[in-house]
């Protein structure tokens, strides 16, 4: 992993940077992941709070653990990437959400920053403790896989979706 990248808490002061990140997914057409980017960012003030109460664990919907949402962001101070991380595991997550989910700004793909991403969040999740981390990908996500298995990912049972979608489902261990 190089220094060329980092994790950043949600913050105003990010806005202009982040609703640039935000149109050129939205422009693109793709599905965005992690869930947290389809989030409507126009009154920012609001989405950033929603963030902020999610890592503590205040307001959270029903059935939902909390989680942390940091943004990638490289040395020209760019938002590459997304990551959600999961503190727990409902059982919902154990089969098709897992720990991490975590999403490259199109634009910035095939740069290595999936699995630096993937990387740094393996050490957020090692400070809250999560030992052994469930990390999923769709079976059609080849990218993802080689991310996953880049960063020490060990295939594990599959999971298929109630829509016939299958999910790789892969346990990094504390190393």
């Amino acid at each position: 992993m190089t220094d060329r990248v980092r994790l950043v808490i949600p913050e105003e002061s990010w806005e202009e940077e982040y609703l640039a990140f935000y149109r050129d997914w939205k422009e693109s057409g793709e599905d965005i992941i992690p869930w947290v980017v389809e989030k409507d960012p126009s009154d920012f003030k609001a989405m950033v709070t929603f963030l902020h109460n999610n890592h503590n664990g205040i307001d959270l919907k029903e059935g939902w653990v909390r989680d942390s949402t940091y943004w990638l962001v490289n040395g020209e101070d760019r938002i590459v990437g997304a990551v959600n991380i999961r503190h727990a595991l409902t059982p919902f997550l154990k089969t098709s959400g897992g720990h991490v989910g975590y999403g490259i700004r199109p634009g910035e793909r095939r740069k290595g920053y999936a699995t630096e991403i993937l990387a740094l969040s393996l050490n957020k999740l090692r400070k809250l403790g999560v030992e052994d981390v469930l990390v999923v990908c769709d079976e059609v996500n080849e990218a993802s896989r080689r991310t996953i298995e880049k960063n020490g990912g060990i295939r594990a049972d599959d999971f298929v979706e109630e829509d016939g979608n299958v999910v790789n489902r892969f346990w990094i261990r504390d190393r």
